[in-house]
């Protein structure tokens, strides 16, 4: 792989990566309420799901999801689930007290890991993309282990050090204008949020 094709990866990556969407909204959720942390943990387990989906595209997973349509449908309405169910848990969750916030902080962190792998996890699309894309740069007969490293690893970095930054952006913005405490409207804001991405999930099929 030449600098110039390595370069144009990089800005597809970026381009794919900034593009607001399910991943970007669990990231916000986790940032506004478990704190920097649970978002940049939410951030590293979306990087290493989004890296593992560039692997196996390399691999021809994506081929195989473009074969037998079947099994990416059912792949993206068990997405599109995850996101309804994020959803509904938010909007039916009661407020905390402190002795419940305490539990909640403890378990937030395994959460933000759980979510961040899931969302990337669940989203068969991403196999495609990455089948689209590594296409327009390799070719099948030339990959080496070097390359294919080398392209999960910028695909991974991206996506990670994106998000990473949402998560700081996010707390520090949260700080400044002082939304420390839990917001119940806000919370209700994201959980329609959610439930409207499943909603775009499904009709996007």
């Amino acid at each position: 792989m030449t600098l110039a094709a390595w370069f144009s990866l990089v800005v597809v990556c970026m381009m794919g990566a900034m593009s607001p969407g399910p991943s970007l909204a669990v990231v916000l959720k986790h940032t506004m309420s478990g704190g920097m942390k649970s978002g940049m943990l939410a951030a590293l387990s979306h990087g290493v799901g989004v890296g593992l989906y560039a692997a196996a595209s390399l691999l021809g997973l994506g081929t195989l999801m473009a074969q037998f349509p079947t099994v990416y449908q059912v792949l993206v309405y068990l997405g599109a689930g995850y996101l309804a169910y994020l959803g509904l848990k938010i909007l039916l969750a009661k407020p905390s007290n402190d002795e419940l916030q305490i539990q909640k902080s403890e378990l937030s962190a395994t959460k933000a890991l759980q979510d961040g792998f899931a969302i990337a996890f669940l989203n068969p699309k991403l196999a495609i993309f990455f089948l689209a894309l590594f296409s327009q740069f390799i070719d099948p007969q030339n990959l080496t282990l070097s390359i294919g490293i080398i392209m999960c690893l910028t695909v991974f970095v991206i996506d990670t050090g994106w998000y990473l930054l949402v998560a700081v952006l996010t707390d520090v913005s949260k700080n400044r204008f002082g939304f420390t405490k839990q917001n119940p409207w806000l919370d209700k804001i994201l959980g329609v949020v959610f439930i409207a991405l499943a909603i775009k999930v499904v009709i996007s099929l």
